[in-house]
């Protein structure tokens, strides 16, 4: 999506700024106070960093946030559709961090964002790391064989995603999607989310990272991952259920696990984004000061 087409009250557009790296133009949220510690959010499959409207004000009164749009998704664009994978796009961030002169001290994830978030963690000098309804599990059965074909097949025939946002994108059937996660965001939410389904560009970014997502290398080497975790988990998520997260926990050394009431887009119901909850336990590991104790 071409930032000039978003609407006039997109969340935190006057905070965005495009930033070249190598072949990728992302479109970043930066805001908070520039002296304070830095906190990288990611977004899920589908969505933009507009999910985090609710987190950002809370955050942002005590941490610099670095809130792009993942590739391929919003207003981020990249050259390279074969780096739309879990490795990849954490490799990518990476570089868009050392581009921005940025060093987060915790990388907040969503969904497939929270995936990315671990994968990161692992792989770089990140400390902390946060997964809310993190999607760390395969599909099983038949849909485990044919899921990955149809969305690969899908990826390469050029008329899916003009076809897909006729399909999905009228309003009726995108507040329908979202309900079916278990969680009912808000009318604006939902406009936003229509918003996204709407433009070819964007869902062909969601297809082209269905694609090519393979979680076995991360799964396999969570137990490696000697660093504060906290997983978040909904009771009624519908798309990634709480055992998915229950599982993650056991493989892993440092996690702490919160099973929570609410379904999918736990940040995006809660009233503060989650913004209060995430403060204390980063505060707790070393992070900032716990709002309670604030000026």
């Amino acid at each position: 999506m071409d930032p000039r087409n978003l609407p006039a009250n997109w969340p935190y557009r006057s905070a965005a700024q495009m930033v070249r790296v190598e072949r990728i133009d992302w479109w970043v949220v930066d805001t908070g106070p520039r002296d304070a510690p830095a906190l990288l959010l990611l977004h899920g499959l589908g969505a933009s960093g507009h999910s985090f409207r609710r987190t950002i004000p809370g955050l942002a009164k005590h941490y610099r946030l670095i809130v792009p749009d993942l590739p391929g998704h919003g207003c981020t664009r990249t050259k390279d559709r074969d780096r739309l994978g879990l490795s990849p796009i954490a490799e990518d961030l990476c570089w868009l961090c050392d581009a921005m002169g940025v060093q987060p001290g915790a990388v907040i994830g969503h969904s497939a964002g929270g995936a990315i978030a671990l994968q990161m963690a692992l792989n770089t000098s990140i400390p902390r790391v946060v997964g809310i309804n993190a999607a760390l599990d395969h599909f099983e059965g038949v849909t485990g064989v044919l899921f990955p074909l149809i969305a690969r097949g899908l990826a390469a025939f050029p008329l899916t995603a003009p076809v897909a946002a006729r399909l999905w994108a009228s309003p009726a059937r995108v507040s329908q999607l979202l309900d079916s996660t278990g969680s009912v965001i808000d009318a604006a939410g939902k406009a936003q989310y229509t918003t996204l389904v709407q433009d070819t560009e964007h869902v062909a970014g969601a297809l082209d990272m269905m694609a090519q997502w393979r979680l076995d290398p991360l799964i396999l080497n969570l137990p490696r991952l000697r660093k504060p975790a906290l997983l978040l988990a909904g009771k009624g998520d519908k798309a990634v259920p709480p055992a998915v997260s229950e599982s993650a926990a056991h493989a892993m050394p440092q996690v702490e696990l919160r099973m929570m009431e609410g379904g999918h887009l736990l940040h995006e119901v809660a009233p503060d984004g989650l913004s209060a909850l995430l403060a204390d336990w980063l505060a707790g590991h070393g992070l900032g000061t716990p709002p309670a104790t604030r000026a």
